[in-house]
């Protein structure tokens, strides 16, 4: 289970801006200047994938740079092994492209923030049985508005939906107006080897997007 320091910082960052940020290919020199930029932006949800260079290097320095209130993680997590490396660590996310129960129990047995990857209502309704935070609709690309509201319609009610791939400012509008929670924003928020002046500028453009429909 989630442990409830952490379920509190969930909600605040959340209602803070529920867009989470995936650093795929940062590098552990790159990982301060960029997570600094992050958080200054607004963004709480920070994720690296583990297939960047060296990822639990730029995990761990995320976690000593950042303020509790921010929560810092891997993306693509395929083993129950590296569930429990993260949590050796004091990361907070587990984020998966797939929806492997095991790993997911393993996540939250540690008290940890999961978000699997779904693309249907049956991995849904099993990643939520397996004690699931959050849905990662993924790959965004394949799974459209219309879909989102389908299976809205037989999710339990508040169930958080965030979709990743492909999702820019201009894409957000659609999948807001069918009650996404938030979003996973890729290369179109952050490419290797960006400089920390660059994500800040793409941060913005996502955070005005965002503040656009939800106004102080």
């Amino acid at each position: 289970m989630i442990d409830t320091d952490r379920a509190t910082r969930l909600e605040g960052a959340l209602a803070a801006l529920p867009l989470v940020a995936i650093l795929r290919g940062l590098k552990p020199v790159e990982a301060e200047g960029i997570g600094r930029v992050l958080y200054d932006a607004g963004f709480r949800l920070i994720e690296v994938p583990l297939n960047s260079p060296d990822p639990f290097d730029s995990i761990a320095a995320l976690r000593r740079l950042l303020p509790p209130e921010a929560l810092v993680g891997a993306g693509t997590v395929l083993e129950v092994e590296q569930a429990q490396r993260l949590s050796a660590l004091g990361a907070d996310l587990v984020v998966m492209p797939h929806a492997d129960t095991e790993v997911i129990r393993a996540a939250k047995q540690r008290g940890m923030i999961c978000l699997p990857g779904v693309a249907t209502p049956t991995e849904a309704f099993a990643a939520l049985r397996a004690g699931a935070d959050a849905l990662k609709l993924f790959p965004g690309e394949l799974i459209s508005p219309v879909v989102v509201k389908a299976m809205r319609a037989v999710l339990p009610h508040g169930t958080r939906l965030m979709p990743v791939g492909g999702i820019s400012p201009e894409t957000m509008g659609p999948y807001l107006d069918v009650g996404v929670t938030g979003f996973g924003l890729g290369s179109a928020l952050y490419a290797p080897g960006m400089r920390p002046e660059q994500v800040a500028e793409r941060a913005a453009r996502f955070v005005a997007a965002w503040k656009e429909r939800h106004p102080p």
